[in-house]
């Protein structure tokens, strides 16, 4: 196919993160293949050939979506904008029957409304079909097909179509869930920080529906995070190879490796959280191997020697700040006294409850996901 698009000519991608994962993004992208790597806000811009481009959508923990760029231009009206997406191929690009959608975000631009410039992508989108006499492909702003992006800055416009389709957190082992679940790819990034290996147990004291220790087990059993998945935004692009796609995920599929006895186990003090876990374990290979039970951390015993991820109920959590400040105190309290040679690492939503342990942290991660400028905090109990 004669390459009509930016991302075919110079197989240059963009992947989007969380606010203070690119650093670690970078390493993982770096890990799956990519080359000519560079972070900047909020994601990473990557290159890769085809086969590494479903990989990194296939396996990669860390990135929300990879966004292909279709063309880039300098741009500084609303009537430019529609007329650069008029003259790309959209009929050549998807069928009219795909439906899609158009998400922008505009800064520091002379255009200034994210939702007007989407539209005029949309609008001229709709227009190149009408010019080739045919039917308008449908909107579907919930499941589209065809996922388009707009991002501008400084009066600099991309446009891009998503390579991923659903945003790559939603793994798939979510069947049930609690008030405000940890999200998959800060679970996934605190599971790296911790650089667990299998050597010691993991455990997960306060593991409430299960994220934590579902995306240790997938990274230990070297489980692709879209393996539950059903379908990639890549897949609908014209230049989709599917023989290609079929040797990577059958190479990365076979990588698979069972978890050891004891390898991986959590507890919860609530048993419909416990439940949920269960079951959102069981839909992953080995899931069923995970140890749960329903406990209160201060009646768990001892856990020495280990490796402890946990992502205490705060404040927006709870409801109340001051229920919250006492339990981080009294885990604090725990991690002293009854988990002598373990490193902690800890996951707090609001930045001040760190001081809240009573415990001086190794270090403390930034992270800003799901509207909170959290941290993550390593304790190493002597």
């Amino acid at each position: 196919m004669r390459p009509m698009f930016d991302y075919q000519r110079n197989n240059r991608y963009f992947a989007q993160t969380a606010g203070g994962m690119e650093a670690l993004g970078a390493e993982e992208l770096s890990e799956l293949g990519s080359y000519n790597i560079y972070p900047a806000y909020r994601g990473i811009y990557f290159e890769a050939d085809k086969d590494t481009l479903y990989r990194v959508n296939y396996c990669s923990r860390l990135t929300a979506r990879v966004l292909a760029p279709l063309c880039s231009f300098q741009c500084h009206s609303n009537r430019y904008l529609y007329q650069r997406a008029l003259e790309i191929d959209w009929p050549a690009f998807f069928p009219k029957d795909y439906s899609f959608a158009v998400s922008a975000n505009v800064s520091k631009s002379k255009i200034s409304h994210s939702h007007y410039a989407a539209l005029r992508v949309k609008d001229a989108v709709a227009d190149r079909f009408r010019k080739a006499r045919m039917e308008r492909p449908n909107v579907d702003r919930i499941e589209p097909d065809i996922r388009l992006n707009l991002y501008m800055k400084k009066n600099w416009a991309t446009i891009s179509v998503d390579t991923s389709g659903d945003s790559l957190h939603r793994r798939g082992y979510r069947k049930e869930t609690v008030e405000a679940p940890m999200q998959e790819t800060l679970a996934a990034a605190i599971i790296r920080l911790s650089e667990w290996d299998g050597l010691r147990p993991l455990y997960d004291p306060m593991c409430g529906s299960g994220t934590l220790l579902c995306e240790a087990l997938m990274n230990h059993c070297r489980i692709p995070s879209g393996y539950l998945r059903k379908r990639f935004g890549f897949q609908l692009l014209p230049d989709f190879e599917g023989n290609v796609w079929e040797k990577v995920k059958g190479e990365e599929d076979r990588k698979i490796r069972p978890l050891s006895l004891g390898g991986i186990a959590g507890s919860d003090i609530s048993r419909t959280a416990l439940k949920t876990a269960a079951t959102n374990l069981a839909s992953l290979p080995h899931g069923r191997d995970v140890g749960l039970r329903t406990a209160s951390f201060q009646k768990i015993g001892d856990l020495r020697d280990r490796v402890i991820v946990c992502n205490p109920p705060y404040g927006i959590r709870t409801g109340n700040r001051d229920d919250s400040r006492e339990l981080y105190k009294a885990f604090g309290d725990y991690l002293k006294n009854r988990c002598k040679g373990s490193t902690a690492y800890v996951y707090f939503g609001e930045r001040k409850a760190v001081g809240y342990i009573g415990l001086r942290p190794s270090y403390k991660k930034p992270f800003s996901i799901g509207g909170l400028d959290g941290r993550v905090a390593k304790f190493e109990i002597y």
